[in-house]
């Protein structure tokens, strides 16, 4: 039983760092982002188009960093619920052993 609680506590731990992994992919993608604006707006460009280049790019970070969260919320899903049916196939194992079926 020990086993299952701590194959159980590696997959959470698991989907735990993907989520970690998402987000930080998410903050670095947004810094990109920023210091693009930046260096654009340090140019000599008419601020008109500095601006809508900047808001642009902020846009297209946003979209990619809501994919990519989008993205590892499901992988980390389909890792739960793999883990759900490992504990149901073990659960059915131990019973099935309980009650003299294995």
């Amino acid at each position: 039983m020990k086993e299952i609680s701590k194959s159980v506590e590696g997959i959470e731990n698991e989907a735990k760092k993907i989520l970690e992994e998402a987000k930080a992919n998410a903050n670095e993608i947004l810094l990109k982002a920023r210091e693009e604006a930046k260096e654009i707006i340090s140019t000599q460009m008419p601020m008109d188009s500095v601006e809508t280049e900047c808001q642009e790019i902020v846009r297209r970070a946003n979209v990619e960093a809501a994919k990519k969260n989008k993205e590892t919320v499901h992988k980390a899903s389909e890792i739960k619920a793999h883990a759900d049916k490992k504990i149901d196939e073990t659960v059915k194992y131990i019973v099935g052993i309980v009650i003299g079926r294995g």
